[in-house]
């Protein structure tokens, strides 16, 4: 059976729902999981629970939105690893108004983590990739990349954005072995969704390791092969046909 057996994985956001479910499930298949996270407490919270369980983790802070954090988190990554094997763009934010009461300061931000980061962040790893000859960037959409719902302007237009980021990434990278793929992620039963909107029905959700499990499918795909998109939904996803 495949596994990440001594791959470093770089998770965005890794400090709390998807991010440490995607974070917990990689370190079982065997990876050497940065849980990257802006609130460090949470991604060392992280850590410290993969790290009972007999595997590999280690917590860094991380703004996506700075440039300057970035590079020292790969700079970090790679004088203690030495490589840079899997790269997840997970880190994720919304303000939900509708447009005429949204400031150019909400959808600077939406866009500054949602797009410009993971944008920043595979600037940073693909070189590298490319270099080692080998490597997979996972940029985690959503539903709100395919169509859209009253509120939530700009948060479509960050992840819209970042699914179309992603096949321009997956057509530069092919060439070098580099993988790239998006994961179209349903409503999960996640803070991200529930902090927001409480009255959601928990039957509605899917549980983020379902999605994390996608993720680890995705990075399991045999080295010749690659999945540019996927989709995966609740079965009782209210967001989608």
């Amino acid at each position: 059976m495949q596994t990440l057996r001594d791959q470093v994985a770089i998770v965005t956001g890794g400090g709390q729902g998807l991010g440490a479910a995607i974070c917990e499930t990689l370190a079982a298949a065997g990876a050497i999981v940065v849980v990257a996270d802006i609130r460090l407490p949470y991604a060392e919270k992280v850590a410290k629970e993969i790290q009972g369980k007999g595997q590999e983790a280690i917590a860094l802070p991380l703004d996506v939105t700075q440039a300057d954090q970035i590079d020292t988190l790969i700079e970090t990554v790679l004088q203690q690893f030495g490589r840079i094997d899997v790269l997840v763009n997970n880190a994720g934010t919304d303000q939900t108004l509708p447009i005429e009461e949204l400031s150019v300061a909400d959808i600077d931000r939406v866009l500054a983590v949602n797009l410009r980061g993971p944008f920043l962040l595979a600037k940073g790893a693909l070189p590298l990739m490319k270099q080692q000859g080998r490597g997979h960037i996972v940029n985690i959409a959503s539903t709100a990349s395919k169509r859209a719902w009253a509120n939530a302007s700009a948060y479509h237009a960050s992840k819209w954005g970042l699914l179309g980021l992603n096949h321009a990434l997956h057509v530069e990278a092919r060439p070098h072995n580099v993988k790239v793929t998006a994961i179209v992620a349903g409503g999960m039963q996640t803070p991200f969704i529930l902090d927001r909107f409480p009255d959601t029905p928990l039957e509605n959700l899917q549980d983020p390791r379902n999605v994390a499990e996608t993720v680890l499918f995705a990075l399991l795909l045999p080295a010749h092969t690659v999945i540019p998109e996927m989709t995966v939904l609740p079965m009782r996803e209210t967001s989608w046909p």
